[in-house]
């Protein structure tokens, strides 16, 4: 991990940074999921900042992080972009000009290593990547973020039973947990119950944070466990976090139409936080 002074204080200024480059590049574009992307977009800064994610010298992502939500794929362009894995006229040019980068990621774009967008898949490739490490006997870890409304989904389940019993011990789950999908509020939709007493009966490690402190995130990444079992981080976010007009808002799932004075005062909120 990376250590320097006011870690925190570092880590909330870039948050705040990739939050504006990303609503630019929302408006411009007049598409994407804001409110599931910024409600991560901690998560992934911390990731990628204080060095849990292992970049080569060549540039190149060693370790494989899969972001199972698709639609908030675009949270990883402009970190990518900042480490030189992905080329910086690539995010540049999206809106602008011809550009490899799309609102749901796929594998022709360096540093996603899974074409995501079906939910519930993601963990499912995974655990398949994390088990092929453990044969191949290489020590890469592999990382799958996945939104809780993904726990819908069967094979998810499945995903966790094989995780288990293969002891995958090189995977770290994180459970964006914002508490709402597209039909609104997934207490009311069909509510989830203990997330943790659930991930828990599969054998795995738990533990909840808030998703939005970077302080609470690297302290359960840095957590070395003596057993060998997969790790799951249950993280509290606010879906839009950041925008007051898009925060716990469902409708804040997909890109609005908004008038140029609402785009102002959404940067200038960015900015102000």
């Amino acid at each position: 991990m990376k250590l320097i002074n006011n870690q925190d204080k570092f880590l909330k200024e870039l948050s705040k940074k990739y939050r504006i480059e990303l609503l630019k590049k929302f408006y411009k574009i007049k598409q994407g999921h804001p409110g599931s992307v910024f409600s991560m977009i901690d998560i992934v800064v911390s990731m990628f900042h204080s060095e849990f994610i292992k970049i080569n010298k060549n540039k190149q992502i060693e370790d494989r992080i899969v972001i199972s939500k698709g639609h908030a794929t675009v949270a990883l362009y402009p970190i990518l972009a900042n480490f030189g894995v992905l080329d910086k006229k690539e995010w540049e040019n999206w809106g602008e000009k011809e550009s490899i980068l799309r609102v749901f990621g796929n594998i022709s774009i360096p540093g996603i290593h899974a074409t995501t967008g079906s939910l519930g898949h993601g963990l499912g490739v995974g655990v398949g990547m994390a088990l092929s490490f453990k044969k191949s006997k290489i020590k890469n870890k592999v990382f799958v973020i996945i939104s809780e409304g993904e726990l819908y989904e069967g094979s998810t389940w499945e995903s966790l039973m094989f995780a288990s019993h293969f002891n995958l011990d090189n995977l770290t789950i994180i459970i964006d947990v914002n508490n709402l999908i597209i039909l609104g509020s997934t207490k009311d939709s069909l509510s989830l119950g203990s997330i943790q007493n659930k991930i828990k009966s599969f054998d795995l490690n738990v533990e909840e944070c808030d998703g939005h402190s970077h302080k609470e995130i690297n302290k359960f990444l840095l957590n070395e466990y003596s057993n060998n079992k997969p790790k799951c981080l249950i993280a509290n976010t606010i879906k839009g976090k950041g925008i007051s007009m898009m925060e716990n808002v469902a409708h804040w799932h997909y890109w609005n139409d908004i008038s140029q004075n609402d785009y102002e005062n959404m940067l200038e909120e960015l900015k102000n936080d």
